[in-house]
């Protein structure tokens, strides 16, 4: 089925900013992708940190620009009931009334395309995020823009005054990313988003079985320096740790540590190095305090240098991680791992995706303590068929513009309701 482009801006609304590996490396891919087919198009990105953001993408489209408008209305709304929630969230962007977010709103108004690009943020687990998308179809009833939501992770399902299957009534396209999300929700299966830009960072090997540098995520083109650079040595071959300390089962802690432990004394037995890596600043340094005595501080990776140098992907590399996209993206590169399931009900559920797909890694939950697969699974090999569905569905999200085309700029709504709101008692 072909999306129609409506006139005005993309409006895209994510988790960016914070940081968050994998919520940037989605919002990244979008944005890269948005940069190769509607380069001359304008396009937000509606996040919670939308200065990071700003630093984060400087260079991944040519006319990107950054709010917070719709999560600072959420956050703004969270505290109260969800029934109340919402119908502020819905009052607040038909009837306007304050500085303090008309321009953002009116802003909103303009764009042709509302999307909600993936992560697992509507959901039970964060039950105002709900308010998103109260938003944005309040904004559609007044602009008529399109609404899209791809690569969601919906489960637990929410609660509250739309029912989990009425949420995203009148959306154009909705994908959920696992089987038991799009049934809860009554809307499609699809892709994790972050399969949009995996073939970018997935290793090459040459026949000397040498793996090649990971372009940093943020570019516009997705490569660093346009050149590829050899790995440092151990990391082609070594051990991969990252565990969270933030939305978790506190009692999940130290059995995943435990389990850490256990792999990094067997990978260094068998001389292999052993490094850990952050996708979230501060949230993951906890637990590598508490595997420092096995794993040097220059073998410590930082977000910032996954962001700026790539993710130092291999087939040969093992990995034990909470984080759902480092499990997507080492068993896409051909990793074998062990999955551990820090929230039950919302952690399991993004892994098991994963797996459902092929990854081939273990799952640890509860008390299990699996040991290392031998192997990977198959979803190295079937990699180029789900990028290219993935891909598939963003070309038709976004078809690409033609070189003639010349991009209708409606006059904005900002103008046309300028006379009016100064006329009214700002509240």
């Amino acid at each position: 089925m072909i999306f129609p482009m409506r006139p005005g801006p993309i409006y895209l609304i994510g988790p960016s900013g914070n940081p968050n590996y994998g919520d940037e490396f989605i919002a990244a891919a979008w944005l890269r992708h948005l940069a190769r087919v509607r380069p001359d198009d304008d396009v937000w990105l509606d996040c919670p940190q939308p200065g990071h953001a700003q630093i984060l993408f400087r260079d991944a489209h040519p006319r990107a620009r950054f709010t917070n408008t719709v999560w600072r209305l959420v956050h703004d709304h969270q505290h109260l009931p969800a029934e109340e929630a919402a119908a502020g969230i819905t009052e607040r962007v038909t009837g306007l009334g304050t500085p303090t977010y008309d321009l953002g709103l009116l802003t909103m108004r303009d764009a042709g395309t509302l999307h909600l690009i993936g992560g697992g943020y509507i959901n039970a687990t964060w039950r105002h995020h709900a308010g998103l998308v109260h938003a944005m179809k309040a904004t559609q009833a007044l602009s008529g823009a399109r609404l899209l939501a791809t690569g969601q992770g919906l489960l637990p399902a929410v609660t509250g005054p739309v029912a989990a299957k009425d949420l995203f009534h009148g959306f154009d396209h909705v994908t959920a990313r696992d089987q038991g999300g799009a049934e809860a929700y009554g809307v499609d299966f699809g892709l994790d988003d972050a399969f949009l830009g995996a073939s970018e960072v997935i290793p090459t090997a040459d026949d000397a079985g040498t793996s090649h540098a990971i372009p940093s995520a943020g570019t516009a083109s997705g490569t660093a320096d346009a050149e590829a650079r050899s790995e440092p040595d151990g990391r082609s071959d070594g051990l991969f740790i990252c565990i969270q300390s933030d939305t978790v089962d506190r009692s999940r802690i130290a059995p995943a540590i435990a389990i850490a432990r256990r792999e990094a004394i067997r990978a260094t037995e068998q001389g292999r190095e052993v490094f850990y890596l952050e996708a979230i600043p501060g949230a993951d340094r906890a637990a590598y305090d508490q595997l420092a005595d096995l794993i040097p501080e220059t073998n410590f990776l930082p977000f910032a240098t996954l962001w700026t140098e790539g993710l130092p992907l291999s087939p040969r590399q093992c990995w034990v991680t909470s984080r759902f996209h480092f499990h997507l993206l080492g068993a896409a590169a051909g990793g074998a791992g062990i999955a551990i399931a820090m929230n039950p009900g919302y952690y399991d559920v993004k892994h098991e995706s994963i797996i459902a797909l092929g990854s081939g890694w273990a799952l640890a939950s509860d008390d299990d303590a699996p040991t290392m697969p031998v192997s990977a699974g198959p979803l190295n090999a079937g990699l180029a068929d789900l990028v290219a569905g993935k891909r598939a569905e963003a070309f038709e999200l976004y078809p690409e513009a033609p070189a003639t085309e010349e991009t209708p700029r409606p006059r904005s709504l900002t103008s046309q309701v300028g006379d009016a709101l100064r006329r009214r008692r700002f509240r």
